[in-house]
């Protein structure tokens, strides 16, 4: 009796399976209805064959036992069949059209009950072994030393079979019979509910639909003013929506479709690289449009590959560094806005940063200067350059120099990104960054300097607006470098028309109020400053000429339903081409210190100035604002410079001496950093502001006595401003109070 399986929902795997199976009979069924008039049709033969064959070949798989033994019967006298080593008479045929409904019996039970229901196949099976008997004998005799010319007919053999023994040829018992539709759930069957559409009349339907969203947006934007067409309009565009959002389901489908090759790779790539690797991977349910999904499947098994290849180190190298001898390779899928994020993270060694920069120099792929000006995250993107190799030898697994420039090609072809993080000894994570869909994306409809561009919403995380009275104070300027204060952090301004080379006066810039939209782009967060704001849109994106691809922020074009062109803009490109560092990179300094909470240190935010060439970090906690000020606003009470500020004359701490060394230019500007001390307010003069990072405090040696003057700020030893110190110069805050006092008493 075979093995009844208990109850449970049909996964999607079982889905497939049936609907796999009930075309492969359908086809098998009209194959041997034309293999009676064509028995010796190798083709036809060959389709029954495949039919049978992959059913066999899946049922093991998901444990299917009683289909998998009907089947293994049938594919054993159809294999003799497609040998020619028997030919196909009425009775075979009779015999393979049993199998046929007996296949399709077990299959409905399986989608009907989710069980192989507990019917016999032993008749059946005894009949399909029955029908091998002519090519048995041929063997025989062959062996005994005898040929046969021809292929023999069954019936031939059954009918002298039947006329040597007493009994009469009886008919096939009946198998079990299932029960009826009464007894059995009601719904279509998977390969009724479903049909295999081919994907070039997908993408037509998704142009069409693209098209039709194009003349909707025309069409909300004609009727807005006209009350007798607002509910036509509205209905329009509820039905284009609803047909888009079908269409776009049509397309989609689980990255498990890649993800399910992988377990086997890397078995094959582990006893190939003699490692040990565990696979895990994590949200196989998450969705792309299916011409992503093909599009993906060659960096995936890049990044894969190189992960095993150059990250995960063979087990003895991991136990001598005291890591588990078996590592994990991660594979995880997620949805973030309107993007799929694919991560590929090994626990291996790492990049090694130097080992990077020597090979690229030494393949000629940079020059020194660049490198040496090149940040770690602009070095370990060195990797991507085509022809690039860490690899000692070539190997049928890497060292060809292709690979990874393979998968930034073809990420970036389909508008996605590429991302990657490593720490020496600890790993190294590679995210993909892939647009949900190519054909349709919601934007942002923004204006600056007289022109419309398109904002994928994806990528913004909140708007801002800045009044005209606001603009002068609540956007700060450091070496003509614009940052605005967003609940307590300072975030890194763009002016889209100063980008486009629309306006380079800054004075121009604030005399009219702003709008800012924050922008999330693969981790580097900034604002991006508009003159305006329009509704948001669905918008088609449509390919860049090859000129307007060579400006290197845009990343297509569509047209509004206003009918004018807008440029849309590539969030990503744009904070590569102006150097917006990404959260990651202030992290990086941290890397050698992550034990640091174990023993009480914590980190604060740093603001890191340079006075007189030398570098100093003042706490971002008590930055209030940054002036950049004439030399005239400069005050002294005695030898003491001050500033006012606020109704208040602030002291000013000038460390480097840099109000004497410009006093002779008369048009000289001087930045001063606010601080607040407590209740008191200080300045400090600097020469530039280079940046906002995290530092960690640093403990003397053999003491675990915190040193509050330093601070290991982007992997240096910077010191740190004591505001207290400025605060309390000799007689200059008294100073400052009364001269305070003084002015506002009128005197």
């Amino acid at each position: 009796m075979a093995a009844v399986r208990t109850v449970r929902p049909m996964d999607d795997l079982t889905r497939e399976f049936l609907i796999e199976s009930q075309e492969g009979l359908d086809r098998m069924e009209r194959c041997l209805t034309d293999l009676e008039g064509r028995p010796q049709d190798k083709a036809l033969l060959a389709e029954i064959f495949r039919a049978v064959h992959t059913i066999k070949g899946t049922t093991g798989f998901l444990g299917y036992h009683r289909l998998e033994k009907l089947a293994h019967a049938g594919e054993n006298l159809l294999g003799l069949l497609r040998d020619g080593k028997l030919a196909a008479d009425a009775e075979i045929i009779t015999g393979l059209l049993q199998l046929l409904d007996g296949l399709r019996s077990i299959l409905q039970s399986i989608e009907q009950k989710d069980s192989e229901g507990a019917g016999e196949d032993a008749a059946l099976i005894q009949r399909l072994d029955g029908l091998q008997a002519p090519a048995k004998k041929q063997r025989a005799v062959q062996v005994g030393g005898g040929a046969l010319p021809e292929p023999i007919h069954a019936e031939d053999v059954l009918n002298q079979d039947a006329a040597r023994a007493p009994a009469v040829p009886r008919p096939l018992p009946a198998a079990e019979p299932e029960p009826s539709a009464a007894q059995a759930p009601t719904r279509a069957s998977a390969a009724e509910s479903t049909l295999r559409v081919d994907v070039a009349l997908l993408n037509r339907m998704m142009n069409l639909v693209g098209e039709l969203v194009l003349t909707r947006n025309q069409v909300l934007q004609a009727t807005a003013a006209d009350p007798s067409m607002t509910q036509l309009s509205r209905r329009l565009d509820m039905v284009t929506a609803d047909l888009r959002e079908s269409v776009m389901k049509a397309r989609m489908q689980p990255v498990s479709n890649i993800f399910s090759k992988m377990p086997r790779m890397v078995r094959d790539l582990c006893q190939s690289l003699g490692r040990r690797a565990r696979l895990e991977m994590e949200g196989q349910e998450t969705e792309l449009d299916k011409s992503l999904l093909e599009a993906i499947k060659d960096p995936l098994t890049h990044a894969v590959r190189n992960a095993l290849d150059h990250g995960i180190e063979p087990p003895a190298v991991r136990e001598s560094s005291g890591k588990d001898a078996e590592g994990v390779l991660r594979l995880r899928a997620c949805q973030e806005g309107s993007h799929v994020l694919i991560e590929v993270a090994d626990d291996g060694a790492g990049i090694a940063v130097d080992k990077v920069r020597s090979k690229a120099l030494e393949r000629g792929l940079v020059t020194a200067e660049t490198v040496a000006r090149m940040s770690e995250r602009e070095l370990l993107q060195l990797i991507f350059l085509p022809g690039f190799s860490t690899a000692a030898a070539v190997t049928n697994v890497s060292g060809r120099g292709v690979g990874m420039d393979v998968v930034r090609t073809n990420v970036e072809k389909i508008g996605g990104k590429v991302e990657i993080e490593s720490r020496a000894g600890k790993g190294t994570t590679m995210r993909l960054r892939i647009p949900l869909t190519l054909a349709i994306i919601p934007a942002l409809i923004v204006r600056s300097g007289g022109q419309s561009f398109a904002l994928p919403q994806g990528a913004i995380s909140e708007l801002v607006h800045v009044s005209e009275d606001q603009t002068a104070t609540a956007i700060e300027w450091i070496d003509d470098a614009p940052l605005y204060r967003l609940r307590g952090k300072l975030l890194p301004l763009v002016f889209l028309d100063r980008l486009l080379a629309r306006e380079d006066k800054r004075a121009a810039t604030n005399e009219r109020g702003h709008f800012i939209t924050v922008l999330d782009a693969d981790g580097r967060r900034y604002g991006l400053v508009v003159d305006s704001l329009a509704d948001p849109e669905e918008i088609v994106v449509k390919p860049l000429s090859a000129v307007l691809k060579d400006i290197g922020i845009f990343s297509g074009a569509t047209l509004l339903g206003n009918a004018e062109l807008a440029l849309i803009l590539d969030p990503g490109a744009i904070a590569t081409r102006v150097g917006v560092m990404s959260r990651a990179e202030d992290e990086e300094a941290y890397a050698a210190g992550e034990n640091e909470d174990a023993t009480g240190a914590g980190r604060n935010d740093y603001l890191l100035v340079e006075v007189a060439e030398r570098r100093a970090a003042v706490p971002l906690a008590d930055v209030l604002r940054i002036e950049q000020l004439p030399l005239s606003r400069i005050e002294y009470i005695g030898y003491r410079p001050v500033i006012h500020f606020e109704g208040q004359l602030l002291p000013v701490e000038d460390a480097g001496g840099l109000l004497a060394a410009a006093a002779s230019d008369a048009q000289a500007r001087m930045i001063v950093v606010v601080c607040r001390d407590g209740h008191r307010h200080v300045g400090v003069a600097v020469s530039h502001v280079l940046d906002v990072a995290a530092g960690s405090a640093l403990f003397e040696a053999g003491t675990q006595v915190r040193t509050e003057g330093v601070t290991l700020l982007k992997q240096s030893v910077t010191g740190v401003v004591s505001l207290s110190a400025v605060a309390s110069l000799p007689a200059a805050q008294d100073e400052a109070v009364k001269w305070s006092a003084m002015a506002e008493a009128g005197v």
